[in-house]
């Protein structure tokens, strides 16, 4: 799974590529379709594919002449699963510091909460 993840984060590291991705999540397109928006060449359009097709981000089809590019989202979840379990774990970490720093204000607090002043 390690070699998928470098993969799919290494697709996910460059904007153009990104930017692709969204335009997919829209539905498929073609390649001709996906450079429309970029000031580059076709040519560079699909080597971005290609490493987005290596990363098993997208898929290619056949219909008739034309070859849309469809969204493949496993890879995409698989690294937002990677990722939630860092989520969680710095969640737990703010958590507990946030009960700490309730702690320590307490602590100073010279007057109680919730009462009125003697």
């Amino acid at each position: 799974m390690r070699t998928d993840l470098d993969a799919t984060f290494a697709a996910l590291a460059d904007p153009t590529r990104r930017a692709i991705l969204a335009r997919l999540a829209a539905g498929e397109a073609t390649v001709t379709e996906l450079a429309a928006p970029f000031a580059m060449s076709q040519p560079a359009i699909s080597k971005h594919l290609r490493v987005l097709e290596r990363a098993g981000l997208i898929s290619r089809g056949r219909v008739a002449q034309r070859r849309p590019c469809r969204l493949q989202a496993g890879p995409l979840r698989e690294a937002t699963a990677w990722l939630a379990e860092y989520r969680d774990h710095w969640a737990e970490r703010y958590q507990r510091l946030d009960e700490l720093l309730d702690e320590l204000r307490a602590a100073d607090d010279p007057e109680p909460r919730g009462g009125e002043a003697p």
